[in-house]
C-alpha cells in the first residue's frame, strides 16, 4: 500500500495543497480570521499565507477588510448584499432600489432588500438582521443620524464592509451627492428668480430642511442660503430662516401653511427644499392659501411628480436638482465589489448633479419615457439582461486603501 500512497503524492501540486488547506479553513470556521492565526492553524509560513490570500482575494474567493482581517465568499453560490431601504413610500427611495435591483441582477449578484420604513427602530432592526443573514456587503440608506453609529458598530463588529447611501455612517464608504454644492446650485436658481422676476427684492429665504439626517444633509440648506448671498450679497440675515419638514410630505405642509399665515402680507419668498417630497408638501400648502405668485421653490432629487409640477401653468416650483438616481445601483454594485477584492475606495464618493428648471422639465419626462418604452422593448425582445452595463467612473475624494 505504501508504494501506491507515494505514486498518488506524486500529483499532488504542493502550493495548490496549502491554498486549499487555507480556502477550507476560511470555509469551516464562517468568520473572519487574521494571516497570524491562519498561519498558527495552518502551519503554512506566513510569506506563503500572505501570497495565496492576497491571490484567493484577487479572484474573489476571500474577502478583505481594512483592519486586514480574510473571510471566505461562498462560491459558487451568488454574491449576496444586503439593502436597508430608507422607505417604500419615499419616491426617491424606491427609485434607488429599483436601481440597485437591475444592477445587481446584471451582475449576478444576490439582493436582500429590507425596508427602513424611516424609522430608526427598524434600521438597527435590519442592520442585524443582515448580519445573521452573513450578507456579503451591506448597503445602508437610511435617515437618523442618532442611528447611524448604533448600526455602523453592530455592522463593523461583524467584519461585514458597509456602504452609506446619501447620509453618512462611521466605518462605512459613502455615495451620494455632495449636499453642499447640489444646495449652492439651488440657491443660484432662486437668486436668479428673484432677479428677473422680483428685481432682486426678497422678504424670506426659507430653507425646507431635514434636521434628523445631520449636518452633511443640512448642507443642502447652507449651500442654498450661500447660493442666494452671493448674488445677492445685500439681503439681510434675518431674511434666512430654516424650519424643519423633516423631508415628509404632510410635516412639510403643515410647517410651510403655518410659516405662510404668519406673514401673509409678504410676497417675495424663496424656498429650498432638502428634498423634493418636501417641496410637494409646500406646493399644496402655497396652492391651499393662495399664494403661488408670491413664491419660489426649489426641491433636490428630479422626482417625476415634481417635473410633471413644473410644468403646470402658475407653479410655484421652478427647479429641482437631478441627482441622476438611475446610476446609484451600478455604482453602489462596483463600490461593493471592489470593497471585497480589497481595493483601494475612496471615503466619499460623489454623484453628479444637475438642476433641471422647469423649461426643461418636459425634456427630461420625454427622454425618461423614452428609456422606459425602449427597456420594454428589449424585455420583449428578449435581449440578453445578464450582461453587466459599463456605469461611468465615480467622482471621488482622497482615497483610502482597505487593505
Amino acid at each position: 500500500m505504501a508504494p501506491k500512497t507515494k505514486t498518488k503524492r506524486l500529483y499532488l501540486i504542493p502550493v495548490l495543497t496549502k491554498a486549499l488547506d487555507i480556502l477550507e479553513l476560511l470555509q469551516n470556521e464562517n468568520q473572519p480570521m487574521v494571516l497570524e492565526t491562519i498561519h498558527k492553524r495552518t502551519k503554512i509560513s506566513k510569506t506563503t499565507v500572505y501570497r495565496i490570500l492576497k491571490t484567493l482575494v484577487h479572484r474573489g474567493y476571500v474577502g478583505q477588510t481594512a483592519d486586514r482581517h480574510y473571510r471566505h465568499i461562498a462560491r459558487p453560490k451568488k454574491l449576496r448584499f444586503g439593502f436597508g431601504s430608507q422607505s417604500a413610500e419615499m419616491p426617491f427611495s424606491e427609485a434607488v432600489t429599483v436601481s440597485l435591483k437591475e444592477a445587481a441582477a446584471a451582475v449576478g449578484v444576490d439582493l436582500l432588500v429590507l425596508d427602513n420604513r424611516y424609522n430608526a427602530e427598524t434600521a438597527i432592526e435590519n442592520a442585524e438582521t443582515f448580519i445573521r443573514e452573513r450578507v456579503d456587503v451591506i448597503i445602508e440608506f437610511q435617515v437618523d443620524e442618532h442611528a447611524a453609529p448604533i448600526i455602523a458598530d453592530k455592522i463593523a463588529e461583524a467584519k461585514i464592509p458597509l456602504i452609506a447611501v446619501d447620509i453618512p455612517h462611521p466605518h462605512a464608504t459613502y455615495l451620494g451627492i455632495d449636499n453642499y454644492r447640489a444646495g449652492r446650485e439651488a440657491g443660484g436658481v432662486l437668486a436668479e428668480f428673484a432677479q428677473q422676476r422680483w428685481d432682486g427684492e426678497i422678504d424670506w429665504m426659507v430653507g425646507l430642511d431635514l434636521a434628523e439626517a445631520g449636518q452633511l444633509v443640512q448642507s443642502r440648506i447652507t449651500g442654498a442660503f450661500e447660493g442666494v448671498k452671493t448674488r445677492l450679497p445685500n439681503l439681510p440675515v434675518e431674511c434666512f430662516v430654516r424650519i424643519d419638514g423633516r423631508g415628509m410630505r404632510d410635516i412639510s405642509y403643515k410647517v410651510v401653511l403655518d410659516f405662510l399665515k404668519r406673514h401673509p402680507k409678504d410676497k417675495h419668498i424663496l424656498i429650498a427644499a432638502a428634498n423634493d417630497t418636501s417641496a410637494m408638501g409646500a406646493i399644496a400648502a402655497i396652492r391651499d392659501l393662495d399664494r403661488e405668485k408670491h413664491v419660489a421653490i426649489v426641491g433636490q432629487d428630479c422626482l417625476e411628480e415634481m417635473l410633471i409640477e413644473m410644468q403646470r401653468p402658475g407653479s410655484p416650483a421652478i427647479a429641482s436638482i437631478s441627482h441622476e438616481v438611475g446610476l446609484y445601483g451600478p455604482r453602489l454594485i462596483d463600490l461593493g465589489l471592489a470593497l471585497l477584492r480589497g481595493e483601494t475606495v475612496a471615503p466619499y464618493n460623489y454623484v453628479e448633479h444637475r438642476a433641471i428648471t422647469a423649461d426643461r422639465a418636459g425634456r427630461v419626462l420625454e427622454a425618461d419615457a423614452g428609456l422606459t418604452v425602449a427597456a420594454a422593448a428589449s424585455q420583449a425582445g428578449g435581449e440578453n439582461k445578464s450582461a453587466p452595463k459599463r456605469s461611468p467612473k465615480l467622482k471621488q475624494g482622497a482615497a483610502r486603501k482597505t487593505s
